[in-house]
Order: C-alpha cells, then sequence, then structure tokens
C-alpha cells in the first residue's frame, strides 16, 4: 500500500493554461504526488514553450513510499484527437478533455490515486463539438451516479456553496425545490463536519428574492419552500441562518459568524468571492464518493503558452485535495 498520497491532474482545455499551470506546479515540493491524466507529448512540448525542465514518468513507475521530486511528473496517458496550439480553440480535442475526466475518475474509484484536481474547461467548445456539457460538477457527478453534488468556493476566511450551479436565470426558481434544496443543504452540513473538521456548522441561506421576498411581496419561494425547508432542518438541529437578503449576507460580521453560506444561484454568491480572492480561492466538489477540488479561474487562452499565467489556484486546489485526504 502506499505511504505517499497521488493526486490525479487533469490540464483541462489544451489550448489554454491548464499544462502550463501544471508544468509550473510541479517545480516546487508537493505535499502529495501528482498523476497528470494526459497527452505526454502535450506537456513535453508545453514546457519546452515555457522553457521549463519535466521529467515524465508513467504512473506504473509510482513510487510506495517516496516523496515527490520537484521537476517530476508522472501521468496516465490519453492521447490528444487533434495537435494543439496555445490559445486556439479546436473542438476536435473536446472529446479528448472529456475522456482525461473519465479516467481520472476511474484512477480514483480504483484507489491507483486518492483524489482530483481539475484545471480549466472551456465549456462552449466542448458543447460546439456536440458534447452536452455544463461543466465539471455535473459531469462527476454523472461519472460517479451521484445524485446530488454541491459546488462550493473557498478561501481560508469564506466558503460559499451554490443551491443551484450553471443554469440560465430563467430556471433558476423551479430548480429550487424542497427536496432538492434539503438534500444540499444535508450535504453541504454533513461534509462541513466530516471533509473539514467543524463539529457543529453554522450555515447562513441566502433568499432567492431581492430582500429575501419581502413577505412575499418580491417573491413566494422563500415562504413556499426555503422558509419550511430551513425550519424542517432546524428540528434535527442542523445551526441554519436565514433566509437573509443577499445584499447583506455576505458582510463581514455576518461572514465572521458562520462556517458557510449558501447562494441560491452561480452569481449571487461568486462574485463576492472572486472579487474578494480571486487566484487564490478553490472549487471544490461536496457529496461526491471521491475527493474533487479545482481552479477558480477559466482557461485564459490569451496567456496560454507565455508564461505569465499565475498557478497560484492551482496550488491552492492541490494543497487543499491533500488537506481533505489527511
Amino acid at each position: 500500500m502506499k505511504t505517499i498520497n497521488c493526486l490525479a491532474l487533469t490540464p483541462g482545455e489544451p489550448a489554454g493554461i491548464g499544462p502550463d499551470l501544471c508544468i509550473r506546479l510541479v517545480q516546487d515540493v508537493l505535499p502529495a504526488i501528482p498523476v497528470a491524466v494526459a497527452d505526454p507529448n502535450l506537456l513535453e512540448r508545453r514546457a519546452q514553450i515555457l522553457g521549463l525542465k519535466i521529467r515524465l514518468r508513467p504512473i506504473a513507475d509510482l513510487p510506495s513510499n517516496a516523496p515527490h521530486q520537484p521537476g517530476e511528473l508522472f501521468f496516465s496517458p490519453i492521447s490528444l484527437c487533434a495537435l494543439e496550439q496555445p490559445g486556439k480553440l479546436n473542438s476536435a480535442n473536446s472529446p479528448y478533455v472529456i475522456e482525461t475526466l473519465r479516467h481520472a475518475v476511474y484512477l480514483c474509484q480504483s484507489g491507483m490515486v486518492q483524489g482530483l484536481v481539475t484545471g480549466p474547461v472551456h465549456k462552449g467548445i466542448i458543447n460546439s463539438a456536440g458534447i452536452s456539457f455544463t461543466g465539471h460538477t455535473e459531469l462527476l457527478a454523472e461519472l460517479t451516479q451521484t445524485q446530488t453534488v454541491v459546488m462550493m468556493l473557498a478561501l481560508p476566511e469564506l466558503r460559499i456553496a451554490l443551491a443551484t450551479t450553471h443554469l440560465p436565470l430563467n430556471k433558476i426558481s423551479a430548480a429550487i425545490t424542497p427536496d432538492h434544496l434539503s438534500a444540499t443543504l444535508h450535504i453541504l452540513h454533513h461534509d462541513l463536519i466530516y471533509r473539514f473538521g467543524i463539529p457543529a456548522p453554522r450555515i447562513l441561506v441566502c433568499g432567492l428574492n431581492p430582500h429575501a421576498g419581502e413577505n412575499g411581496h418580491l417573491g413566494r419561494e422563500e415562504i413556499d419552500v426555503i422558509i419550511p425547508v430551513l425550519n424542517n432542518l432546524r428540528a434535527r438541529e442542523m445551526n441554519l441562518i436565514g433566509p437573509i437578503p443577499a445584499d447583506t449576507a455576505f458582510l463581514p460580521e455576518r461572514i465572521s459568524h458562520s462556517d458557510a453560506i449558501l447562494a441560491m444561484y452561480h452569481d449571487q454568491g461568486l462574485p463576492v468571492l472572486k472579487h474578494l480572492g480571486f487566484g487564490r480561492a478553490v472549487n471544490i466538489t461536496l457529496g461526491l464518493p471521491i475527493i474533487r477540488t479545482s481552479v477558480d479561474h477559466g482557461v485564459a487562452l490569451e496567456l496560454a503558452g507565455t508564461g505569465r499565467a499565475s498557478h497560484q489556484s492551482l496550488i491552492a486546489a492541490f494543497n487543499f485535495a491533500t488537506h481533505l485526504i489527511n
């Protein structure tokens, strides 16, 4: 049995900065051994462009008890469908991106690695290839046959989870059902205890409508769905605060007195977190049978192959995955 933890690492979109970040990541001493699920030729080409040395080794050579060596990157090979060009999307490589994620999940479920760290993907180019894809969170739920998962972005000083993820605004209200909201809060509460080590988590819950509906004058979702769910779960000894109007939910005194905030939709919560700590936040998928973290940014095509892309978020995601394992 391995005594050193290993983490699968998917670089994401091959034309973006993901390969650059993976190569820069492994130049440092890491708390776990990274295993890139990628085309090794892509990694070699990008390392040459960046002027960085890298020693690629197959996953079969994983050591049983040796720590990560700077500059060394193990890989589990998935072949590109077409030669990549930094900064230029090619829909021909979309099946490759999906296959790296499928194989990374397999490595986690087989026990060969202890978690997954994902680089940024481009949703538009994947869909333009005829592949239905709304995001990592939804695909990983499908691949692991998990009915409900929760997307959360975290900084040391703030955790924001989402009741809904990548949905158009006109579909959000219908998606916030009593069953879904209850399941989301159960997962968030459970993982704050067992993944984050918080014995009695305090969860602040945002309202959906302005002023949290203002007693039904600005919408009834709070009255009909959110408040009954919160009352039901409070009776089961969950410490839930709200629903709080979103325009005051993120005041410093409220953040300091909560362990996580549940936003009702993507752009209700994430602009606040990204304003506070873009480039150092970590995306975490709660509720999965595997550990998964990710960067908090996109593919940044204009920076691919330039050496100017910061890998701080990938470092944070890698270190946080290691923390969750331990």
